[in-house]
């Protein structure tokens, strides 16, 4: 073991920077009920709680309070409406690789803060592999894309190559999130 990784209460290797030890999330319980709470909400999340509760077979105030339970605990993030980026005039679509030249903790959390930043940004990952990160921009036009690039992302410090590949069309974008994980350990109902 390294003198940077340190041993967790459950003896998995976890690392250790600068006093942080960074632990796999612990797991959430669910019930048959709250993946159906779920599974309804990611379907659509405008659903009122009396649909909501008709539809997972409970009274709406027990089916509100699971609800909240849910948002409490970070598993529900929040709600939004899903715009179609070609109706706003947003019709190109770039995945954006970066590699950077410096990889400490300082230079990493740079590149972040600054990603963070810009609009153009949709998703963005740190990755491992050849690149570092893998950005989703959408532009209205290659210029867009252009001053994005050159005036924007390149500006910022430690940039050591990027590299861009179009998308021609989509052929998936789900938000669903499958449950497949945590469907085999449902715990008993309440």
């Amino acid at each position: 073991m390294s003198p940077n990784t340190k041993r967790s209460e459950n003896g998995t290797a976890a690392t250790a920077r600068r006093g942080v030890q960074r632990t796999k999330r612990p797991r959430v319980k669910f019930d048959a009920i709250d993946l159906a709470i779920l599974e309804q909400l990611q379907a659509d999340s405008k659903i009122t709680n009396a649909t909501l509760a008709q539809r997972v077979g409970i009274s709406p105030p027990s089916t509100l309070e699971r609800v909240k339970k849910l948002e409490q605990q970070g598993i529900v993030r929040g709600y939004v409406a899903l715009i179609d980026a070609v109706m706003v005039d947003k019709s190109i679509c770039g995945l954006v690789h970066v590699t950077l030249r410096e990889h400490g903790e300082d230079k990493l959390t740079v590149f972040k803060k600054a990603v963070q930043a810009f609009e153009e940004v949709q998703s963005a990952w740190h990755t491992a592999g050849e690149e570092d990160f893998i950005l989703k921009v959408l532009v209205t036009d290659m210029q867009q894309y252009e001053d994005f690039v050159v005036y924007r992302l390149s500006a910022v410090p430690n940039i050591g190559r990027i590299r861009t590949s179009f998308c021609l069309s989509t052929v998936k974008d789900d938000t669903n999130v499958p449950l497949d994980a945590v469907r085999g350990s449902v715990t008993a109902e309440e």
